[in-house]
């Protein structure tokens, strides 16, 4: 979390958000108002909060990672109707994922990437497996957000096998979980062991290598092609 954005959190009088991410900030939030909202309840959340927001309160709505990147600012925009003008709405940046995760492997992310939600909830699965193929043909690095949950484990199977059709079986693969949090897990393999480690979960980012990624002092690097 960034300076400015605990600032903010300080500042506000009413926290909402998914309740996993309020437990995750329980400390910083133990004098405020605040407001848990379940799985697939992001427009009613963002409703909420823009309704506690017209009464004059200011609100903060908590995403993890960036609320850009996956998150809560786009519900919010597309939530605003006849409100629009009458609040204001600061988008407050974060650390994604991607970041967090690829600073623990060492540079996995130094040149072009795609990154992949594999939760099939809001996009078809076949819309998924094609854009992991388009991107792997254009040998970009991809970063794979929500890999597997309890209910969804083909797909990440599926998404497996795509990749080793398009990729080298050797290709560097990063995986972390937890990143920055407790019982924090990284591991740096090849594509060809994806399917083997059961660390892998909604609270795992994977970045699979392109082609010029390489490992050196137990380090993934993607070289930007300066030398």
């Amino acid at each position: 979390m960034s300076i400015h954005a605990r600032r903010v959190i300080k500042k506000a009088d009413i926290i909402v958000g998914y309740n996993r991410y309020l437990d995750l900030i329980k400390k910083l939030i133990s004098d405020k108002e605040s407001v848990a909202f379940g799985m697939r309840e992001e427009i009613k959340r963002a409703r909420y909060a823009i309704d506690q927001a017209t009464t004059g309160k200011i609100v903060c709505i908590v995403s993890s990672g960036d609320p850009g990147v996956y998150g809560m600012a786009a519900a919010v925009y597309e939530a605003l109707d006849q409100e629009a003008g009458k609040i204001t709405v600061e988008v407050v940046p974060g650390i994604p994922a991607m970041c967090s995760c690829a600073s623990l492997l060492g540079a996995p992310i130094s040149h072009d990437c795609a990154i992949i939600s594999l939760s099939d909830l809001l996009t078809d699965k076949n819309l998924i497996k094609r854009r992991v193929s388009l991107a792997a043909q254009g040998d970009f690095v991809i970063i794979l957000y929500n890999p597997k949950s309890n209910k969804r484990k083909d797909l990440f199977n599926d998404i497996a096998r795509i990749l080793m059709q398009c990729k080298s079986p050797d290709t560097p693969v990063g995986i972390v979980k937890n990143a920055y949090r407790k019982n924090q897990e990284i591991k740096i393999t090849i594509l060809n062991n994806i399917l083997k480690y059961d660390m892998i979960n909604m609270f795992t980012t994977i970045i699979i290598g392109n082609s010029k990624t390489f490992v050196k002092n137990g380090v993934m690097i993607t070289p930007r092609g300066y030398l």
